[in-house]
């Protein structure tokens, strides 16, 4: 990411091979007075700035001057502008009239205020929604380009006045990376996307994906849902808002329909099909293996979902006796995502629940020391009947990650999560 992190509020000049550049602020220059060859030739204020959209970077096309109270609109090309100065825009008069003639809109070009001050846009390293607060621009030889975009605090300390106030350095984004899904869509939404590879999407968490894809028309959409993997596809299905939730499954083959809810647990299958139409309920429901879909019915039509019905089997289970290094060397062959443990359990005889040891814990003992050395017990644990309720007011108190379930008799069955109880899970009965 090209970034220029060292400007300052005010405009300079910088010297170079190629000449001097003067970086600018977009916020700076608005609602500057524009005049005619001197200072007392005031035209109006700078209401706007015109680029067209040319490559590498955006072009300055002209000045946009609004006047208010139903007079007419002025534009005046970038190539009769003389100088800028901190208290004025200096340009050359109008050839052969009075005035300038009135703006109209061509193809290809965008408004700096009205298509990208204050729109959202989503921050690459961040991986999350920003705001645009100001515009870099740099002027050199006599052309104007838009090279960053600002996402900082400082930005909009600008947008409100504040010039000469830096709360911290300037979050730079490079235009090689922001730009409009179109100029139509800027006009009509507070949306601006980041040009990413197909690389870069995949990388992309499944809740920034799911802000992607519910931009999206219906064909972009059901071509960028269909380029990612089913783990990936899973987690930024479970994202998305309901009504995208419906699109994508309604154009799912069934191959890929039945990949993607091999990722899910029970309660996010549930969940899922608690928003889809009643008829399609019992189709998705054939693409699910019996036993599954028996525990997914049992959720859906169960006023208050218990423990044993929405329980994983995604867990790590280890013996008192085992050593510290040799959990940590089974735990990285055992192919377990990342996000999918936060502790390892400890059992003894017929698989009885006895210990629990967060891999913090675990990954700071001593390699030669046993797993019974560093768990911790007793364990809080629901049992099979427990309802979801009480399991949401286990996690309140204990602030655990995962808690486990077991039977009467303490035997481990699975895990509940969380995010399946405290993250999105409604129990919704269909009529």
């Amino acid at each position: 990411m090209t970034t220029l992190n060292n400007h300052t509020a005010q405009a300079r000049v910088f010297s170079g091979n190629n000449g001097s550049h003067q970086v600018l602020y977009f916020s700076e220059l608005l609602k500057r007075r524009v005049c005619a060859g001197t200072i007392k030739d005031r035209i109006g204020k700078l209401t706007d700035l015109v680029f067209t959209l040319s490559e590498p970077y955006p072009q300055c096309a002209g000045i946009y001057l609004e006047h208010g109270w139903g007079k007419p609109t002025q534009f005046i090309p970038w190539d009769r502008m003389i100088r800028i100065e901190e208290d004025a825009i200096f340009v050359q008069p109008p050839e052969g009239a009075d005035k300038y003639p009135p703006f109209v809109d061509q193809p290809g070009w965008i408004l700096l205020d009205e298509h990208l001050m204050g729109r959202t846009i989503l921050d690459i390293d961040g991986r999350k929604v920003e705001v645009v607060n100001d515009i870099c621009l740099v002027e050199s030889r006599g052309k104007l380009l838009l090279v960053d975009v600002d996402i900082s605090f400082n930005g909009f300390l600008r947008r409100i006045g504040f010039s000469n106030v830096r709360w911290i350095k300037d979050q730079l984004i490079s235009w090689k990376y922001v730009q409009p899904l179109s100029v139509e869509d800027a006009l009509a939404t507070d949306q601006v996307s980041l040009s990413l590879t197909r690389k870069e999407i995949l990388d992309l968490p499944g809740e920034d994906l799911a802000d992607v894809l519910e931009e999206l028309s219906g064909l972009e959409q059901e071509a960028l849902f269909a380029s990612l993997d089913a783990e990936k596809a899973a987690e930024t299905l479970m994202e998305t808002e309901p009504r995208v939730q419906r699109q994508i499954v309604e154009d799912l083959t069934e191959e890929k329909a039945r990949e993607i809810f091999a990722e899910l647990t029970i309660p996010q299958l549930a969940d899922l099909f608690a928003v889809m139409p009643h008829d399609q309920v019992t189709e998705l429901m054939d693409l699910l293996p019996e036993e599954q879909a028996a525990r997914v019915k049992a959720v859906l039509s169960e006023r208050e979902a218990t423990a044993k019905s929405i329980l994983s089997t995604d867990f790590m289970a280890v013996s008192r006796d085992a050593k510290v290094a040799d959990v940590l060397k089974k735990l990285k062959l055992s192919g377990h995502e990342p996000g999918n443990l936060s502790y390892i359990y400890v059992t003894g005889e017929n698989n009885v629940l006895m210990g629990v040891v967060d891999l913090r814990e675990l990954v700071l003992a001593p390699e030669d020391q046993r797993v019974s050395d560093v768990m911790t017990s007793p364990v809080v644990a629901a049992e099979g009947d427990t309802v979801r309720k009480d399991l949401a007011e286990m996690f309140v108190k204990y602030y655990y990650r995962m808690i486990p379930v077991v039977d009467h008799e303490d035997h481990l069955l699975g895990i509940i999560r969380y995010n399946d109880i405290m993250k999105g899970l409604e129990i919704r009965v269909k009529d």
